[in-house]
């Protein structure tokens, strides 16, 4: 249309370049939409990036089956301690017999969960700097808070015994100082495997020795 001399496009004469090609036809039914995709080819773009991750409880560092080897070697004192597996900070065994540790000594009537983590935080600086200076590989915090945990075990024996038993007298002794002795010697055992510290393991034990000998004070008394 022109008006004054001006060229204006007739409504609806505008079509843009994209509109302008030939749409595809619909071959589809009503109500029956053709795929524009298969499952088959869905699956096979996530199958192979889902079977590769690791499980979730690897990912958040608790992997059962270590837990369980570790737990034999504990108790199982004359077993050779694998230093590949007990060179890991996995604290999930660790947390879960100090809270056992707590229990017991809650069910005799002593509530020292306070005491309980705190000598173990304190005893674990310990032995890192103990270790840190004995060692020449060295070792990290996490590796010596999980084989101080674990070797905790026997000493949760002895607090279910004082459950039900006084440990206070000759027989409460002998078998106080048995599980010292028994969970000393377990985490020495564990650190030369993991440190490659033949020749040392007395050395090891003795601190070790003390430090299960405070828990086994507040077991008894």
């Amino acid at each position: 249309r022109h008006y004054g001399g001006y060229e204006y496009p007739q409504q609806g004469g505008f079509v843009p370049p994209d509109m302008m090609q030939q749409q595809q036809p619909y071959t589809g039914q009503i109500y029956q939409p053709t795929q524009s995709y298969t499952p088959a080819s869905a699956q096979s773009f996530y199958g192979s990036s889902f079977e590769d991750e690791p499980p979730l409880l690897e990912e958040l560092g608790i992997n059962f089956d270590h837990i369980w080897q570790k737990t034999l070697t504990v108790l199982h004192p004359l077993k050779v301690a694998d230093g590949s597996i007990m060179n890991e900070t996995d604290l999930a065994g660790p947390m879960v017999f100090c809270l056992a540790f707590g229990a017991t000594l809650l069910l005799a009537g002593k509530i020292q969960f306070g005491y309980v983590y705190g000598i173990s935080a304190i005893g674990c600086l310990g032995m890192f700097c103990l270790l840190n200076l004995m060692s020449l590989t060295g070792v990290s915090f996490g590796c010596v808070a999980s084989v101080l945990g674990y070797c905790l075990l026997p000493m949760i024996l002895l607090s279910s015994f004082a459950i039900v038993f006084s440990l206070q007298g000759m027989m409460g002794i002998i078998l106080t100082a048995g599980i010292i002795g028994w969970c000393s010697f377990s985490a020495s055992k564990i650190f030369i495997s993991a440190l490659a510290m033949e020749g040392q393991q007395l050395l090891v034990a003795y601190p070790c020795a003390l430090l299960y000998g405070v828990f086994a004070l507040i077991s008894v008394f």
